[in-house]
């Protein structure tokens, strides 16, 4: 291949990039990016950067000396894929022709709700400013949804002394991956450290006019708020791929290698759905890890033109919450029990192991951090279905 365009400039694009490197790649590299910042981090995003202990300077992915090996066009996005050619139609009129095409455009946040002054979202570098500029203690803030970045964010504004009130539809924070039983231990952390959590209740509206005041709940409750955070979950950004061919489900359909089904189309991060051998279906992994497992997997498959027989590991995602380290690696779906097999779940210090019929499938951890190591290597000796 002589060229290559990579359409995404985060972590899983230039993860991508520099995986052709190391295994060979020494074409044309041609990275695209709506953005027109340099990619950062964004894991920091809900937390160290949020409370203002780091700068942008220190989550970028640049780095040292380093320096992109290739040509950058950033604010720009894509807005078409020619699948014949493999043509990429950019915004601003012009279009790159490519050999290879790597499909890395994320996701962004769902937003059931009209927006209004003073309701934020996550997932850009501006977002993180424009929340944290309203992040002053004494402020009430609302979150809706208790995921990964909604329970985050509670931990950093609790920290930094705001009134916190955490909204969650399911049964406990966090339930969707950990079940009710350990979903309610990271509830009591959150208790423990003040924040009011409503769990088992939708959102009906935002309330307000020229500023958001409330939250309506369904049961008809109104939480007063001086600032709400939505996190209810992303959707894939897709959508420029209508009409190129390319299979969408929940995001780009890959194989388990990261092929789509168009010859020299890859594609990585949270808008890939590769399939899943030990679920039996696809799946998006919405993880920092998975983005950089997959992409090295994907750029063999695109530079080799076939099949690749590197498997990633178990998925892994890690959160930090009140000094704590939450980690959990493998799939919890499909678990048919759950165990504490160290520390305690009252002292929020435990370890605990998913099985399914009988077989370890995942291992959840708060703090234990030399055992859940231990446990992590073990899961990825276990040897992994190999499908297509």
């Amino acid at each position: 291949m002589k060229r290559i365009a990579i359409v995404g400039g985060s972590l899983a694009g230039l993860s991508a990039a520099r995986a052709l490197r190391k295994q060979g790649y020494d074409g044309s590299l041609v990275l695209i990016s709506d953005e027109t910042r340099a990619p950062y981090d964004r894991p920091p995003l809900s937390k160290s950067f949020l409370a203002g202990e780091v700068t942008e300077a220190e989550i970028g992915l640049l780095g040292g000396q380093e320096s992109f090996d290739g040509e950058w066009r950033t604010g720009v996005a894509a807005t078409g894929l020619h699948p014949g050619s493999r043509a990429v139609e950019l915004s601003d009129g012009s279009e790159v022709t490519a050999d290879g095409v790597v499909l890395a455009t994320g996701a962004r946040p769902r937003m059931p709700w009209p927006a209004l002054p003073g309701v934020h979202v996550l997932r850009t570098l501006d977002d993180a400013l424009a929340l944290r500029a309203r992040l002053l203690p004494g402020a009430r803030l609302v979150v809706v949804g208790a995921g990964f970045i909604g329970a985050e964010v509670a931990a950093t504004a609790r920290a930094a002394g705001l009134d916190v009130t955490v909204i969650e539809a399911m049964a406990a924070p966090l339930s969707a991956v950990l079940g009710n039983e350990l979903g309610a231990v990271i509830a009591g952390l959150h208790a423990a450290h003040g924040v009011r959590l409503l769990c088992g209740v939708g959102v009906s509206r935002l309330v307000g006019q020229q500023q958001v005041i409330g939250v309506e709940l369904a049961d008809g409750r109104v939480i007063p708020a001086d600032v709400v955070l939505v996190g209810v979950g992303v959707q894939p950004t897709v959508e420029w791929l209508a009409g190129s061919g390319v299979q969408l489900a929940d995001g780009v359909r890959c194989d388990a290698y990261g092929m789509t089904n168009l010859p020299a189309v890859v594609a990585v991060g949270d808008c890939a759905s590769w399939y899943e051998p030990e679920l039996g279906g696809h799946h998006r992994l919405e993880h920092w890890t998975g983005a950089r497992e997959r992409a090295a997997i994907a750029a063999g498959t695109l530079l080799s033109g076939g099949r690749q027989h590197a498997q990633g590991r178990p998925p892994y995602f890690w959160s930090d919450q009140y000094g704590k380290t939450l980690q959990l690696a493998g799939r919890t779906a499909g678990a048919d029990s759950v165990t504490v097999e160290e520390g305690t779940v009252a002292d929020h210090d435990f370890l605990a192991v998913y099985r399914r019929a009988g077989q370890p499938v995942a291992v959840l951890a708060l703090g234990q951090a030399r055992s859940f190591l231990r446990w992590r290597k073990q899961l990825a000796a276990r040897p992994a279905a190999v499908d297509r």
